[in-house]
């Protein structure tokens, strides 16, 4: 009986090797607002060129039901954008997926595992003490109705997401934009390695083959109102061996708030997370 348990157990391990995907390449990702894609009108305001000509090797795992888009959760889709949830506007993901997908060989898919929540600390994410930040009386409404979308705990959406990714493919990064709501804590450096190291070991991981890039808030050269905060998230790399801080120099903000990207500064530093994921995998860009 024991070698036919055995037996079932190696067919079913053989199955499932089967059915991943070693040239899907799946990158996990988490933030807050210009993570989601700050838009004051959601996805209608994405502009229409960001619609068109996406690469279907570029895909997004939908972490909640998209209704106007038919997109269900726990699915992969063609990473037209909006990627996060449905009202949400263009982020950085869009360029950091279209330029690898442009720059990887063509037997190379890209998939997108991604959860954020406008307007949170780094503390949302903390796993074992996110429900005193989600649940206090001074975390707005409108965040908790964000975070009720995730069934109160993003952390664990993500985790969930990710190991349903990693059915069908391989984990080959995190990516990281969050830092606004933090500003000025220099503790952020530790609490994000916490993140870090929690999403290794609940996936699986090993550390050393996981780069996490880290994107800076609007910087002070275009008017950045949190950018004090780019000293402390430039510090990552002490922290995290493995982690690299994409510069959010030049890339244009909206000038109603000095806080969120335009469409064009969201392309320019997602082409940037790209250009430098594709460095850290051994890969030139063209």
């Amino acid at each position: 009986m024991k070698y036919l348990l055995l037996s079932a157990a190696l067919v079913l391990a053989n199955v499932s090797a089967f059915s991943q995907d070693t040239n899907f390449w799946i990158f996990v990702c988490f933030g807050q607002s210009n993570m989601e894609g700050y838009n004051m009108t959601g996805a209608a305001g994405i502009p229409q060129q960001d619609k068109i000509n996406v690469d279907p090797r570029f895909q997004v795992l939908a972490s909640v039901d998209f209704p106007g888009l038919g997109r269900t959760k726990g699915n992969w889709y063609t990473a037209v954008p909006p990627l996060c949830r449905p009202n949400t506007g263009l982020c950085p993901l869009d360029y950091f997926g279209r330029t690898l997908a442009s720059n990887l060989p063509p037997n190379i898919k890209i998939g997108i595992v991604t959860v954020a929540v406008a307007g949170c600390k780094i503390e949302l994410f903390d796993k074992t003490n996110y429900a005193a930040y989600a649940t206090a009386t001074n975390t707005p409404s409108w965040m908790k109705g964000i975070i009720r979308a995730y069934d109160g705990d993003p952390y664990a959406r993500l985790v969930e997401m990710a190991k349903l990714a990693q059915k069908d493919g391989v984990i080959k990064g995190f990516v990281l934009h969050q830092g606004e709501s933090n500003t000025g804590d220099k503790q952020w450096p530790n609490k994000v390695k916490g993140v870090y190291d929690n999403l290794i070991n609940d996936l699986g991981l090993q550390g050393q083959n996981q780069p996490l890039l880290a994107g800076e808030v609007v910087n002070a050269d275009v008017g950045g109102i949190c950018a004090s905060m780019n000293p402390i998230i430039d510090t990552l790399p002490q922290t995290i061996p493995n982690s690299y801080v994409i510069s959010s120099a030049g890339c244009a903000c909206r000038p109603e708030d000095h806080l969120h990207f335009t469409p064009a500064g969201y392309r320019e530093l997602g082409t940037r997370y790209g250009l430098k994921m594709l460095s850290v995998l051994g890969y030139p860009a063209k």
